[in-house]
């Protein structure tokens, strides 16, 4: 990657080394929200370089503040490369950026490896053993082994290279879960990597536990899928003897074209087909009756009709009686209505001189 990174060194002292550092970084991550990746990518990864190389010669005494500046700038190179759909190449610019896989920070580590599962899982499964076999369990904290203690950083701990627990248990966790587990489906490698591994013991049946239940989902999915696929081959071979048994017709062909076993169940098929169209083809089937020389076709409807024609005439004069009173009931209700409303109509009698008839004249007073 092209672009350099210029850092004084020595005359201004630790805090202008670190300010100009920190405007870099910041320059970096501007590229990135700016969408100018290939230019992120290279200022990240010539940043790292520098830090990771001329770290005595930069004179940065905090080392917090430089652990700081490493994930900063690691997440925009790890992001930049992911955006640029290099992938495949995040973990290789890593390990040459670092002195050491154990110098990564943590969450560009973790964010790395998850970007580049889903394209390189082997890749991934060699750099985690890689990180995850040079740390030990020392007092309740992970601390480096050996010639390791000569990496770049230190993440407090009282000036010892150490790792907290939980810390180290997220990269357990990728690796075990969604590497081993879920993207290789190596599950029972994963059970022997963790019942081996300096874990506490705790954590270690909680992992265990976690992956017997995978391993029996992935068991039951396993078995469904294949009888499942055993029912639908079955399903595709009858469904093909009854095509053969409907197309080419008799049992002969079947026994031509089709092993023993195969024709009695094209011939099964056959019986049950007729079975299931006797009965739809019942009512156009006929009759057929000879008086001497004469011979009548009565088809089954006919005599179906004709009986439904008998059995409402019996019904009719079982009821006739019945249905005579209710007729002669009916018929009198409205004959008696009928009069009613005449003799209601014509009984109020008008006086037909009340119209022209004068009201009679009171008489006054005076008169006698």
């Amino acid at each position: 990657m092209g672009m350099e990174v210029e850092m004084e060194v020595g005359g201004g002292g630790s805090s202008e080394s670190d300010s100009k550092i920190w405007e870099q970084i910041e320059r970096s991550e501007s590229y990135l929200v700016c969408s100018m990746f290939e230019e992120a990518a290279s200022l990240a990864s010539s940043i790292l370089k520098q830090l990771c190389n001329d770290r005595q010669a930069i004179a940065i005494r905090d080392d917090i503040q430089f652990y700081d500046m490493l994930e900063s700038t690691g997440m925009v190179l790890v992001q930049a490369l992911n955006e640029l759909g290099r992938v495949s190449e995040i973990l290789s610019e890593l390990k040459q950026s670092f002195s050491s896989v154990a110098a990564i920070p943590l969450q560009v580590l973790l964010t790395g490896a998850c970007f580049q599962i889903s394209q390189s899982p082997s890749g991934v499964r060699k750099f985690l053993e890689e990180f995850l076999s040079k740390w030990r369990l020392v007092d309740e904290r992970y601390v480096l082994a050996g010639a390791e203690a000569g990496v770049d950083y230190v993440e407090g701990c009282g000036g010892h290279f150490c790792l907290g627990v939980d810390k180290y248990l997220d990269v357990v966790e990728v690796y075990v879960m969604k590497l081993l587990g879920a993207s290789l489906n190596d599950i029972d490698f994963a059970i022997s990597w963790v019942e081996k591994a300096d874990l506490p013991e705790d954590r270690r049946q909680e992992l265990l536990r976690r992956l017997q239940s995978l391993h029996s989902v992935k068991a039951t999915t396993l078995s469904q899928g294949s009888a499942a696929l055993l029912a639908d081959n079955k399903k595709a071979h009858f469904s093909y003897l009854k095509q053969q048994s409907t197309f080419e017709g008799s049992p002969k062909v079947l026994d031509d074209n089709c092993p023993l076993n195969e024709g009695k169940t094209g011939k099964q098929a056959v019986l049950k087909l007729s079975k299931r169209v006797t009965p739809c083809l019942w009512w156009f089937r006929t009759i057929n009756l000879k008086l001497g020389n004469a011979q009548v076709a009565i088809s089954n409807g006919k005599i179906a009709l004709g009986c439904l024609i008998l059995l409402i005439y019996w019904i009719f004069r079982r009821r006739q009686a019945t249905l005579k009173g209710i007729v002669q009931r009916q018929a009198l209700n409205i004959k008696k209505a009928m009069v009613d409303l005449w003799q209601l109509a014509f009984s109020y009698q008008v006086n037909p001189l009340a119209a022209v008839q004068s009201s009679p004249v009171p008489l006054r007073g005076g008169q006698r």
